[in-house]
Order: structure tokens, then C-alpha cells, then sequence
């Protein structure tokens, strides 16, 4: 049987969604839960037909075996007028065999955002962002109150899951409260997932 591990996959247009991946990453290390970083092509004018088959830098693209054999998913992607980006949306809706097969049933997930503005949608981006996940029959995770910087966030942190508030030029770094919860969601993502595996093995 193969090793478990997570995968956190998203998209990220200007980095700060693949900044949030990596420290979801360190919580679910430090958790004891190896940890996949894997983005999915843009759309638009340029079709898959003519992009390269790995990025020029950053994570790899996501296989569907790499997401069927996943022990947890984290879901990552930018706040696109409230909601999840198309390319995500894209993948997810190419590999329709997965919910035929039942390959994501019993896994825990969970998702992260990112918005220029505190209130650029991130709470319905991540709600709509968990619809397809319900619908694979995974187990939804959050963060919970217990989470101190949930309640002292002055930037990015909701109960959904981790964000961030980029600012109206994307290049705010990650506050200390967002770097805080996305490492505890991670972490929280892998003893699940590791609880879970313990159980079924």
C-alpha cells in the first residue's frame, strides 16, 4: 500500500494562493503527513494543446491518479468575483470518473482563498469551493474557535478554512495570524487523515 499523504492543490495567479499551499504544507508535515503541492493549467486563449506539460517554475501540475490516491485534499484558489477560479473548476470538472468511482469517499478536505480586499468574497469562495468536495463524499474540515488567531486576525483566517488579504496590488505578505491558521488547518487536515488511515488499514 502506498504511503499516505496530502494533497494541496490550487491555483495562483499572482503567488499568494501558492504562498497559503506551502504553509498548509508545514502544518501538515509537522502533523507527521507527507504533503503534494500541485497546481492545474490556466484556461483561456491558450488551450492544454499548447502549454507545456510541467510549469516553467512553481509546483507541477496535478495527475488524477496523484488526486485519486490522495489520503486529504487541501483545495486552493483565488476569490474570482466570489467564487472558485476556472481552471480549478476546469480540472475538477474533467475527472468526473472519480465520482463514478467513489475514489474520494471518507477523505478529509478542506479549502483556502485568497482576495485583494478583506472583503473581496473569501467566505463564499471557500463555501463554493466545498460543493464539489460534498458531492465526492469527502469530510469537510475547517478551523475551529479553539484556534486562538481565529479570534485576533486583524487580515486573512476564517472557520472555512485559511485566507488571505493580498491588498489591491497582491503583494502583501502573509500576517502572522494567516500563517498561524493555514499551518493549523494543515495540521488539522493530516491528523484526520492520519486517524482515518489508521483505522482503515
Amino acid at each position: 500500500m502506498a504511503s499516505p499523504y496530502a494533497l494541496i492543490l490550487f491555483y495562483s495567479r499572482s503567488g499568494n494562493v501558492a504562498t497559503l499551499a506551502k504553509e498548509i504544507a508545514h502544518g501538515c508535515e509537522a502533523a507527521g503527513l507527507a504533503a503534494k503541492r500541485r497546481t492545474v493549467p490556466p484556461v483561456g486563449p491558450q488551450t492544454e494543446a499548447v502549454l507545456p506539460q510541467v510549469p516553467d517554475s512553481g509546483a507541477p501540475y496535478c495527475t488524477v491518479d496523484e488526486l485519486r490516491q490522495a489520503s486529504a485534499l487541501a483545495l486552493g484558489s483565488p476569490s474570482r468575483f466570489g467564487s472558485i477560479a476556472a481552471p480549478l473548476k476546469y480540472f475538477l470538472e474533467q475527472h468526473t470518473e472519480l465520482w463514478l468511482e467513489g475514489a474520494l469517499i471518507g477523505k478529509p478536505a478542506g479549502v483556502f482563498t485568497s482576495s485583494s480586499t478583506m472583503h473581496g468574497g473569501q467566505e463564499s469562495t471557500l463555501l463554493s469551493m466545498m460543493v464539489p468536495l460534498l458531492h465526492h463524499g469527502m469530510l469537510i474540515t475547517g478551523i475551529p474557535y479553539n484556534e486562538a488567531a481565529l479570534n485576533s486576525t486583524q487580515s486573512g483566517g476564517t472557520p472555512y478554512g485559511p485566507s488571505h488579504v493580498a491588498g489591491l496590488n497582491n503583494n502583501q505578505p502573509l500576517s502572522q495570524d494567516e500563517i498561524a491558521l493555514a499551518r493549523a488547518f494543515g495540521q488539522r487536515l493530516a491528523q484526520t487523515a492520519l486517524a482515518l488511515h489508521k483505522h482503515t488499514a
